[in-house]
């Protein structure tokens, strides 16, 4: 399996990747070191926070190593006027009601933000269409509903999107 990224959301995962070798993992450690120093570790509550912190950290290395490995680089943004990766989509709902969506990487999603991945069933059914036309999102056997474009606002990859943390 392949993970459909920028070259920006590579260049931005090697940045917090060497960040997290360099600079955290030493200090981590050393933090461990202090505080097993303590005394007794089945008390040392200082010493169990800084492993699982340390842990942590090992595991977003892993995480973020595996991404980068993983990549498959995709094109930021299309030539066109159909809506594209980072372009912000405004929607209407039968209901009446409205929402905006950028459309992102998986590594960059947010959907309490309207940032939504561009392999999620609502960014698939966005990508390449444009303003005016109806889409149905279909979200497994039994449940979809339909979205009227109403507009399409172009955008960029600005860096000003961080990415997904956890």
């Amino acid at each position: 399996m392949h993970n459909n990224l920028t070259k920006k959301d590579i260049q931005l995962m090697e940045e917090e990747l060497k960040h997290r070798l360099t600079v955290l993992r030493p200090k981590l450690l050393e933090e461990v070191k202090t505080a097993r120093a303590f005394g007794d570790l089945s008390e040392n509550f200082e010493y169990k926070a800084a492993k699982q912190e340390k842990n942590r950290n090992e595991s977003r290395i892993r995480y973020l190593q595996n991404m980068i490995r993983t990549a498959h680089i995709v094109t930021e943004v299309p030539k066109g006027d159909g809506a594209a990766l980072y372009d912000k989509i405004t929607v209407a709902m039968a209901d009446g009601k409205r929402a905006t969506y950028q459309v992102v990487t998986t590594m960059r999603t947010d959907p309490l933000h309207g940032l939504i991945s561009m392999e999620s069933p609502v960014g698939k059914a966005l990508l390449g269409r444009k303003a005016g036309e109806k889409v149905h999102i279909q979200i497994d056997e039994k449940f979809g509903y339909d979205l009227t474009i109403e507009a399409i606002e172009k955008g960029q990859d600005d860096s000003g999107i961080p990415l997904n943390s956890f």
